[in-house]
């Protein structure tokens, strides 16, 4: 199956979402090359980006679920890399 590596940004302004926000990464952590997180204090904002190297449907679903969090917004980026599981 082909993968894509790609990089989801999340931005959290809902602290309550983060529980269910790393549950999700944790069931999608077989994909995840690593990532980052930055408290953004003085705006009350998180910032996490997370590699991923994942089937695109995949790394959609992620995005998806991410994205139906309140209080969370994701965008993701494709590199043109290309590999396969």
């Amino acid at each position: 199956m082909e993968t894509r590596i790609a990089l989801i940004g999340v931005i959290i302004e809902n602290r309550e979402a983060v529980e269910r926000l790393n549950g999700i990464l944790h069931e999608y952590g077989s994909y995840i090359i690593g990532r980052m997180g930055i408290p953004y204090r003085e705006r009350k904002v998180n910032i996490i980006s997370v590699a991923v190297d994942a089937p695109q449907d995949v790394v959609s679903a992620l995005s998806g679920k991410i994205g139906r969090l309140p209080g969370v917004s994701v965008k993701t980026v494709y590199s043109n890399v290309k590999g396969s599981i």
